[in-house]
């Protein structure tokens, strides 16, 4: 059966590396619209051309881009089962990957909002940005990601209550911790 995750949340709150965890263990694919957009951009294809000054300056990449890499990823799947990873992030996006789903057949089992505090995340970002040597990670791009995710992305936050699927999920505290609650989350087996 064709299923579908959603990660949302904050930038650094731990969507990726939690999303990666559940993919693993329960075969699902992980489709992360910053690694895409990431690849595009050292490829130096079209695509990446035009997403790399936004993602610079700290600004979504508009719809019609990210729209075109999900439904081209989910075209290529033959039984899709997948979580999405920093996807969608504004109510239009939202409401067009419903529509995605709805005509694929995937079924949603759940929208996981991962939140922590916003000085904790600007630390971790910073800290990312060293270890891994991401020049689009500074502290004056991570703090207009952080308006910007308020601005665009937390409107998604009402619409999923709305629709019975979200569940908020504390992104403080162990990776393993964080972990068992997305699991209990989804109704999944704690191991």
């Amino acid at each position: 059966m064709a299923e579908a995750v959603i990660f949302l949340g904050p930038p650094g709150a731990g969507k990726g590396t939690q999303a990666k965890r559940l993919a693993l263990e329960l075969g699902f694919r992980q489709l992360s619209t910053g690694d895409i957009l990431r690849s595009h951009v050292a490829r130096g294809t079209e695509l990446g051309q035009q997403a790399k000054p936004l993602m610079e300056a700290g600004k979504l990449v508009p719809d019609e881009i990210i729209l075109g890499l999900i439904g081209q990823e989910l075209a290529e799947m033959s039984d899709p089962k997948v979580i999405f990873d920093g996807f969608p992030r504004t109510l239009a996006q939202a409401e067009a990957l419903d529509r995605l789903l709805s005509e694929r057949q995937i079924r949603l089992l759940g929208v996981l909002l991962v939140t922590a505090p916003e000085e904790e995340l600007v630390r971790r970002l910073l800290g990312r940005a060293l270890e891994e040597g991401r020049s689009d990670d500074n502290e004056h791009t991570i703090r207009a990601r952080m308006v910007e995710y308020r601005q665009k992305t937390q409107p998604l936050v009402d619409y999923y209550k709305k629709t019975g699927h979200l569940k908020e999920i504390n992104g403080l505290g162990k990776v393993d911790e964080v972990y068992q609650a997305i699991q209990k989350a989804l109704g999944l087996g704690v191991s």
